[in-house]
Parts: structure tokens; sequence; C-alpha cells
């Protein structure tokens, strides 16, 4: 059967109107966000993902964490964050500096004082006997929180260290400096203020306070990239600096 071009046409015509008017399918709706209440940093709260639930990540890098305490062989445990986190890809410097001592590297990026806390008191202290612990915490929670609020998350992170390990000596690190220049800088004045808190945590035998942040800072006050890439974490000549900074002390308290 022959169609003439009119008649094409008019079929084109009618097949693209009816074509027009066909609903599209339906799309799922997205998933409302879940507005995250504050975590106090004060307060022990597992880190938590933009769903509401605990991270998967960080659940598993504590599970890790809870097993390596269970063995019971660490004798220096180092807690923080991305910071302590970063001496995993430093092997070298970490072989040669703290491996004699039978280290464990408890840091999980993006911590918190809250987090570190309540990994604490959640098994990552537990089946375990250290001669010492390395804590340094605070800088992820400048953004939000107050310098006395992140001071009191960390002065209790140090009591529940005490509680759980009352052998253990606490070599308790100034938070980093961070950001390139040294004024204007907000958050380095934060954590200045926090610093001068948590120092009066010191006894002279039990809890140790050791501000190297100078260390890593220009004559100016100011951060290289040499030295913090992104200005906040630590090259490998920068983890040198660190090492070498806490090995007098430490040797000290690994007696």
């Amino acid at each position: 059967m022959k169609f003439i071009p009119t008649t094409l046409a008019a079929l084109l015509f009618i097949t693209t109107a009816v074509l027009a008017q066909t609903p599209a399918p339906a799309t799922k709706p997205a998933a409302p966000a879940v507005k995250l209440p504050p975590q106090p940093p004060d307060v022990a709260a597992p880190k938590l993902g933009p769903d509401g639930k605990p991270n998967a990540g960080f659940i598993a890098a504590h599970e890790r964490f809870v097993a390596i305490a269970k063995e019971g062989k660490a004798e220096l445990v180092f807690l923080g964050d991305s910071i302590t986190a970063g001496w995993g890809s430093k092997k070298d410097i970490w072989d040669k500096a703290f491996g004699a001592y039978k280290p464990a590297n408890f840091g999980i990026g993006g911590d918190r004082t809250q987090h570190v806390l309540w990994r604490i008191t959640n098994g990552e202290l537990d089946g375990i006997k250290p001669k010492a612990v390395v804590l340094m915490i605070g800088t992820n929670n400048s953004s939000t929180d107050p310098a006395e609020g992140i001071a009191k998350g960390v002065t209790i992170i140090v009591e529940t260290i005490r509680a759980k390990q009352p052998q253990a000596k606490i070599l308790l690190l100034a938070v980093f400096p961070r950001g390139e220049k040294a004024a204007p800088n907000p958050g380095r004045e934060k954590l200045k203020q926090v610093n001068a808190i948590i120092a009066k945590l010191d006894d002279g035998k039990n809890i140790h306070f050791l501000d190297i942040g100078d260390k890593f800072l220009k004559p100016d006050g100011s951060l290289t990239k040499d030295i913090m890439p992104d200005f906040l974490h630590l090259s490998p000549a920068g983890y040198q600096i660190w090492a070498d900074a806490i090995g007098p002390k430490l040797a000290e308290l690994m007696k």
C-alpha cells in the first residue's frame, strides 16, 4: 500500500502528538537530607555519615584498632585524627623513630574529640597495657566548637585514658598550627587558646604536655608547603620534625 506525501505527513503529526501527551516515567524522589544534631566536643559519639548512621569507614577502622588492642602487644599508642593516621604512609620514619617501642597507630581521618572519646570508651584501650599514649586531637573541632569546648573534650579524653590505663604515661601534644599565615588566622588563634588550657593538665608525673608547633614554622610564623603541603597535613619532612621533637621525651616515658 502506498502513502501519498500528505497522508504520511498526517500520520507523523498524529504520532508526534500522541507521544507528546504520554506522561514521562515517574522518577523516585530523592531521599530527604538528614539534619544531624550537633555533637558536643566533650560527649562520646561515633562519627556519622550524611544519613545519620555511623560512618562505615570510621567503624571499620575502629574495629581494626580494637582487634589490635586485644592482641595486647602494643606498648606505645598514638591517638588522633588524619594527622596521626598519616604516620601509616611514613613507615620508614615511623619504624626508625618508634619501632623499638612496639607502637600502634590509632588515628582516623576527620576525627574530632568526641570521636576519639567514643573510640577509647568502646574497646580501643581494652586488652592492652601500653607504657605511653601520645595524644594530639582537636583541629577538626576548630571550625565549629569554641576553644573551651575543645579543651574540655581533650581533658575528658585524658581523664579516660588515665582511668583505663593508669600505668600509661600520657604525652599530650599541643594541637599543631594550621593555615599558611600567622595572622590574620582565627583558626590558629583558637587552637592557641585550646593549647593554653590543656597545658595545665601537665602534672609532671603521669601527664606530660609538649608543644612542638613552633618547630613547623618559619621565623615569621608562616607554614610552608615543604612541611605542610595543604597547611594542615604533614609532608615526610614534617613527620621527621615530629619524630625528632618528641623522641627524647618519649624515650624517657617508655623506660
